[in-house]
């Protein structure tokens, strides 16, 4: 029987799946009770698990992080048909203990590798829950895999999976703190990190007769946790924070995340967006998206500016586009301007407010058409602007009664950007005008330069300036000012604005945006910024400003 841990001479070098077997030796098992104290952690977790599994009408449940029993043994007392599994003898042989003296059940016990978990454990279930911070044992990604497709196989086809996780995307980016509340609620046991980096948050435990424990694990992040699920299967992921809903005012000390496997047919609403469409409307309605484009980007206008400064704020660049773009229309008080892809609405409320004219505001995303109407709603021009959830590639707008189609910066995220331009030819009068501006691939680009940028934004190609042009003269659209041939190119201040973007986030993230969007996401952003920046640089991306008058005949 092992009586002392091993972790080798190095112990911040051991990073091994199976490793956790080692560490739960008896000595350190036999004090696990007095870590979590079951009366404290009963009283901070209330009736969450308890009400969340009885809410979905759960009668067979895998408790496959059993540990010392807490959790099995709860739900057994609820009435829940229970097995329990663990990697660890030590902890079921507790488990089995704890089940007897707390209410006399007999628990169903299984040692089991969560890897081989359908080798072991027989049946499906209803719910699988894996607590207790026990998924960050893995340190692997084909491990992690593993584990979830197999808790994927043994749920039922409408089954849950119930995981949580410490909160280790605030101990990475912001040190340790914690509440003592939840989970470890003994009082008089110390609990802290001794070492953490990106692949390993090695625990200290220290108990009151001064003994010491260690454990290594996986800093998972939330949402990379909750990518996995995603891809392994699970259709829809509730994260939970210390057992509430909303967290974003306070950072939890755990995740809990609650994943369906039960496949819907999509609503009908949802079949109007394309697979393009509707990746950047799941993208800009999350909450990072949001954060971020109206925390950083510029406020109201979330578009590529102008600049005429070294650095110049983002906002007064991005208002000075819309200037420009409406200077080469004549507005007036009688104008219907369709604005495709609206954002917060910063271009509509300026052209209402300066013109007088009436806006039909379209996009797809209802997070950000929510802030636009609040926003029309404090100005007082929400009689002149129509904010509409809906889709570019089919305008729910009459045949030939918009003066001006607007876009900045949108049709990008279309998988069918001809499609768009029809639908924008249809809704025009005769003689009117589409003014747009569009982040591109040159002409003659080096179609591999552009894939770390299409990667980013889920899509397959972009549209360039040739390309545009040429659609829109089959089309029937002239240009606007034949000197230009229909386009204003203005790519360094594609590169500007996204060195300015750059340059804000990082700036932003130092001073607590790390607080409010998630670590993963400011990744990505950043290593995209850069993508843009190089790319304009090098020619291979341009931007600029069309205006087409669409023909009278046609």
């Amino acid at each position: 029987m092992q009586s002392v841990q091993e972790f080798g001479d190095n112990p911040v070098e051991v990073r091994e799946t199976g490793h956790y077997t080692e560490e739960y030796i008896p000595s350190f098992v036999e004090k696990w009770d007095s870590l979590i104290d079951w009366g404290k952690r009963a009283e901070s977790e209330g009736t969450f698990f308890i009400d969340l599994l009885r809410k979905r009408g759960v009668k067979s449940v895998l408790d496959v992080a059993t540990g010392t029993g807490f959790h099995s043994v709860g739900l057994l007392a609820a009435g829940f048909e229970t097995v329990s599994a663990d990697g660890s003898a030590d902890m079921l042989a507790m488990a089995f203990e704890n089940g007897m003296a707390r209410g006399g059940h007999i628990m169903r016990v299984v040692q089991a590798d969560w890897r081989w978990l359908n080798r072991d454990v027989h049946g499906e279930y209803d719910a699988i829950v894996c607590l207790g911070n026990s998924f960050t044992h893995l340190f692997s990604e084909r491990d992690r895999r593993k584990a979830l497709a197999e808790f994927y196989a043994m749920l039922k086809h409408d089954g849950i999976l119930v995981l949580d996780q410490r909160n280790y995307d605030a101990i990475l980016d912001d040190g340790y703190t914690s509440k003592h509340r939840y989970y470890y609620c003994g009082e008089d046991v110390t609990v802290e990190p001794e070492y953490v980096d990106e692949g390993l948050c090695r625990m200290r435990y220290e108990f009151p007769d001064e003994s010491i424990y260690h454990l290594n694990m996986f800093p998972l992040r939330k949402d990379y946790t909750r990518r996995l699920m995603a891809e392994v299967g699970f259709q829809r992921i509730d994260t939970y924070g210390d057992f509430q809903h909303t967290y974003r005012g306070e950072q939890p000390d755990f995740f809990v995340h609650v994943a369906e496997k039960e496949y819907r047919i999509e609503d009908e609403e949802d079949t109007q967006y394309s697979g393009a469409v509707g990746t950047a409307r799941s993208y800009y309605n999350s909450s990072d998206a949001d954060t971020f484009y109206s925390t950083v980007w510029g406020g109201e206008d979330i578009h590529i500016g102008l600049y005429e400064r070294p650095g110049e704020p983002i906002a007064d660049a991005s208002r000075r586009t819309v200037e420009r773009m409406a200077g080469k229309l004549d507005l007036t008080a009688e104008s219907v301007v369709v604005d495709l892809g609206s954002g917060f609405g910063g271009s509509a409320r300026h052209l209402a407010e300066a013109y007088g004219c009436r806006v039909f505001a379209l996009n797809l995303s209802e997070v950000e058409n929510r802030r636009h109407r609040e926003l029309n709603a404090a100005r007082g021009l929400s009689d002149r602007i129509e904010v509409v959830d809906g889709s570019f590639e089919d305008i729910p707008f009459a045949d030939g009664k918009a003066d001006v189609v607007w876009s900045q910066d949108a049709f990008l995220h279309s998988g069918n950007r001809v499609r768009v331009l029809e639908e924008a030819a249809r809704v025009l009068k005769p003689g009117g005008r589409l003014i747009f501006t569009d982040p591109m691939a040159a002409d003659g680009c080096d179609p591999a330069v552009l894939q770390p940028i299409l990667d980013r934004i889920h899509l397959d190609d972009m549209g360039s300036p040739g390309f545009y042009t040429e659609a829109l003269a089959r089309l029937g659209f002239t240009p606007a000012d034949p000197a230009d041939g229909g386009f204003e190119e203005l790519r360094e201040h594609l590169v500007t604005h996204y060195a300015r973007v750059l340059e804000e986030t990082e700036h932003q993230e130092s001073n607590g945006l790390a607080r409010k969007v998630s670590h993963d996401y400011l990744i990505q952003m950043k290593k995209g910024l850069r993508h843009w920046v190089d790319g304009g640089q090098d020619r291979q991306l341009t931007w600029g400003i069309f205006q087409f008058v669409r023909d009278g005949n046609s």
